[in-house]
């Protein structure tokens, strides 16, 4: 009984939630998971919408007893991003365009970094699907070794390793290509 009371409180909590807050401050991670797993700018902006519209259709199942808010949503997210994965394949275009940083003098400078980031996205592209979804949610959605641990059923000592060789690896291969 006191489950159910608990429950109930919760998706109270739920349905209560200041949702524009939220989403200020959840959509950047959201976006940037998306990004990181390699999908372009308009299907990472539809993914994430998509990935609201869930959380606000579902928000009445959200449960704080067995994950923080922004755990729950991004669960949502990987969900959503297997889905699209599972149905249109890895479509992903390591030429779409990187947003240029006005805050450089030399266009130089900007072209080297554009590059970099392009063999960066390519590398990241090569990963096998477990280490793409680390990486995008460490990288992409900020989250904690244990949070993740916690996503994916690891032993959070088991993502930090892992998540070490990857880096360890693309920084060679970074350095390799140079």
């Amino acid at each position: 009984m006191q489950e159910l009371e608990l429950t109930q409180s919760a998706q109270a909590q739920a349905l209560t939630l200041d949702w524009e807050t939220v989403y200020n401050e959840l959509l950047p991670r959201v976006y940037n998971y998306f990004r990181y797993r390699g999908l372009e700018d308009v299907i990472a902006e539809d993914l994430t919408a998509q990935t609201f519209e869930k959380a606000w259709r579902k928000r009445a199942s959200y449960r704080h007893d067995l994950a923080a808010f922004s755990t729950w949503v991004l669960r949502i997210a990987h969900n959503v991003a297997m889905d699209y994965l599972r149905t249109n394949g890895r479509q992903v275009s390591l030429d779409d365009d990187v947003e240029m940083n006005g805050g450089h003098i030399h266009p130089e400078e900007t072209m080297m970094e554009q590059d970099e980031i392009l063999r960066l996205r390519r590398l990241l592209a090569q990963l096998p699907p477990r280490e793409q979804e680390l990486v995008a949610l460490k990288y992409g959605s900020g989250l904690t070794n244990r949070t993740i641990a916690q996503m994916t059923g690891l032993s959070e000592s088991n993502v930090g390793t892992i998540l070490h060789r990857v880096v360890q690896m693309l920084r060679t291969q970074l350095k390799d290509k140079e």
